[in-house]
């Protein structure tokens, strides 16, 4: 699971095999460790009727509504987009897509792979 932040929007981007897992109610974890301190996501199913983030002690913490997974993850439906509100009137955007592989790999990758990503619409 990829993360990607700016300003306010969120964007995961899962492999195949997470999409796969998130459908069978597991919840996802990713976490990358500092000298003092580590950083951390998840993703996970929910009950509720939206996509909601929060964040607490170093991690985000997205659910998502589990009713809207099957038709996400058994069709060529790429994204699932929510907003939220927020105090004081903004918005924090929220996008979970599926992960298509690179249509020109590069040396600006070279610790990223295409393994178990989805086939690129443009291949």
């Amino acid at each position: 699971m990829k993360l990607r932040i700016r300003g306010n929007s969120i964007r995961l981007r899962l492999k195949r095999g997470e999409v796969d897992d998130l459908a069978a109610g597991n919840k996802l974890v990713e976490e990358t460790e500092f000298p003092e301190s580590a950083f951390g996501y998840s993703l996970e199913l929910s009950d509720d009727e939206d996509m909601v983030a929060g964040f607490e002690d170093g991690w985000i913490a997205i659910t998502m509504p589990r009713e809207i997974i099957p038709e996400w993850a058994d069709t060529d439906l790429v994204s699932l987009y929510s907003e939220q509100k927020l105090s004081g009137g903004s918005l924090l955007k929220l996008l979970v897509e599926k992960d298509f592989s690179c249509l020109e790999p590069g040396h600006h990758r070279n610790c990223e792979d295409d393994e178990d990503t989805y086939p690129h619409p443009s291949a």
